[in-house]
Formats: C-alpha cells, sequence, structure tokens
C-alpha cells in the first residue's frame, strides 16, 4: 500500500475508491472504465493542486517520504559496474556512507553518498543515515582516491545529520566532518554533489562541499532540522512548521540565495510516485554538471570552487 503524508489525504480517498472500483465486476450497468477516469482526472487534479502550494514543512515531509529513492536506489538505477569500497582503515566500517567505484554514462567515477535503509532491519544497520566519524572518514579516503586516480566525484547526500551519540563524539566527529570537508575543497578533480532528500546540518554539508550542488525539487537542506531548530528557539517541538518557514530550507530558497546551483525537477506527487523518471532526471542533472566542469584544470577548479563557497552569504536576503 503506498504511504500517504497528511496533505494527500483528500487524493489517498479517491485513489483507494479508484482501486476498488477497478477490482469490481464489470456486468453491471455502471461503466467502471468512464467512472474511474473521472475520478482519475480528479485525483490528478488535486495532485496538482496540493504539490503547486506546498509549504516548507510540507516539503520536509515529502523530502522524508519512505519511497523516496535513496542513493542506494540512485547507485543502482544510474551507475553501472558498482564496486563498493568500505571501512575508513582507522576504526571500522560505517554502513550509513556508502561508496564505491562504477561508471557513470561510460565514464569512471566515484560515488558516496548517504543511506538511510528501506525497512526496519536496513535502517538499523545504516543507522538511519546517520553517520559516525568513520563514515566521513571513510568518505575522505575515497575523495583522496579519486584525486589520486584523476576519477570525477558524485556525491548524494540524503541525512538528517551526523550521529550525536557519545561514542561519535568521543571518537572525533566535528574533526571528521571537518576533514571531510576539507577533503572536498582540497580536490583537483570535479566533484558534483545532488541533495536528493534530507540535507541536514554538517553531516550533508561534509559531502556538499561541490563544484556544482544540485537539489531535488522537494528535498531540503538546512544548517539543523525543522524540529531542532525548534527545541532551542521555541523550547517546543510543536513549533517544527513555524521553523521550517525560518530556516528558508526549500530548494527555491537556497536557489535564490545561490546555496545551490540548480533545481531538478520532480514528476507531479513527488519522487517517491514516479521513482524511475526522478532518477533519469537526477541523472541527466548530473550528467550536464560534470560536462561543465569536466575539463578544467584541477588548480583552477579547486580554486573555483573554494571562491564559490567564500562568496555564499554575500547576497542579501529579502
Amino acid at each position: 500500500m503506498p504511504t500517504y503524508l497528511d496533505f494527500e489525504k483528500p487524493i489517498a480517498a479517491l485513489e483507494g475508491k479508484i482501486e476498488e472500483l477497478r477490482h469490481l465486476d464489470t456486468g453491471g450497468d455502471i461503466n467502471i472504465a468512464e467512472e474511474v477516469s473521472k475520478l482519475q482526472a480528479k485525483a490528478d487534479r488535486l495532485l496538482s493542486q496540493a504539490y503547486g502550494k506546498l509549504t516548507p514543512w510540507d516539503k520536509v515531509q515529502v523530502a522524508r517520504h519512505p519511497d523516496r529513492p535513496h542513493a542506494i536506489d540512485c547507485i543502482d538505477h544510474l551507475i553501472e559496474d558498482f564496486t563498493p569500497l568500505a571501512g575508513d582503515r582507522a576504526f571500522s566500517e560505517d554502513a550509513a556512507i556508502l561508496g564505491g567505484l562504477g561508471r557513470f554514462r561510460r565514464r569512471s567515477v566515484m560515488v558516496i553518498g548517504n543511506e538511510k535503509g528501506s525497512d526496519t532491519e536496513s535502517r538499523v544497520r545504516r543507522n538511519f543515515g546517520m553517520a559516525r566519524p568513520e563514515g566521513y572518514r571513510k568518505a575522505r579516503r575515497l575523495m583522496k582516491l579519486a584525486d589520486q586516480f584523476q576519477l570525477p566525484v558524485i556525491t548524494l547526500v540524503d541525512t538528517a545529520g551526523a550521529y550525536p551519540g557519545i561514542g561519535a563524539e568521543e571518537r572525533g566527529q566535528a574533526e571528521a566532518i571537518a576533514r571531510s570537508i576539507e577533503a572536498c575543497m582540497t580536490l583537483r578533480v570535479p566533484i558534483v554533489s545532488a541533495i536528493v532528500g534530507e540535507g541536514g546540518s554538517g553531516g550533508a554539508i561534509a559531502l556538499a562541499g561541490a563544484d556544482r550542488v544540485l537539489m531535488m525539487e522537494h528535498a531540503v537542506y538546512s544548517v539543523i532540522s525543522p524540529e531542532g531548530c525548534a527545541s532551542i528557539l521555541w523550547r517546543s517541538g510543536d513549533a517544527a512548521k513555524q521553523a521550517a518557514e525560518a530556516l528558508r530550507l526549500t530548494a527555491q530558497d537556497l536557489l535564490k540565495m545561490k546555496v545551490i546551483d540548480r533545481i531538478i525537477d520532480e514528476p507531479m506527487g513527488g519522487a517517491h510516485r514516479q521513482r524511475n523518471v526522478a532518477m533519469d532526471a537526477l541523472g541527466d542533472a548530473i550528467a550536464e554538471a560534470l560536462d561543465e566542469v569536466i575539463g578544467i584544470d584541477g588548480g583552477t577548479l579547486r580554486a573555483m570552487r573554494r571562491e564559490k563557497f567564500l562568496e555564499m552569504g554575500k547576497t542579501p536576503l529579502d
């Protein structure tokens, strides 16, 4: 059964009725096909209206949708001959960060992404996409490997944030994130990042210091989750909707502020409704972004990347 968000309840009722009609005996007087067609047109209209006026909090819910394509889905769909590489060579393997070598549209690349998991077992194993220090150290190791062999880097960001547990802090979580950001800034090969779901806090920026930062239409990208922001500023998680408004975490806001470089359109109803269509659009955008930077000299590319991030914050807010 599909999962419906709160603002999709009217659509859920209609689509439930459509499914019922499709299983009815068509031998009666009612023209089932005609009735289904009318209801489907109404459902499509409601879907278009709902997704045409999403609030920032609605977009947070869409970005977290359990059926939304995750990094592992994008890799399976877009990367040929993917060979995963594990471990940080210092402490252990962290399944919250998925990385390895493969071919993207006949081009050898290094791919690194946050992976949340798709069911209870995999979510627990991958710590819901919240990486520990060894995950970011693995990401740094893979970036350096890509630099050594002159391979472009593609990162897929989808995390609520880095894991804030005691063990992670004891092993140097902040330092590991900072080193991962440093690795992004020192690469002499192209790096393209795509925020495909949630882009939360330092856990996201650790993989997003890129030449081109792309963002799915209904993804979110922020220094903190709305719930975390609400608990700090309003002293109550009930203010999450208000916090989402204040954070300006939507792709549309971030493009205006030049934090990201491009918005990738999603199918009507979000990427979770037409996963392959959404992932094809993601692949096209990544390919175009790579083509823009692939021939630039390594030193020039690194200098341009650093300057790009130093310029952020200079654009006045409305």
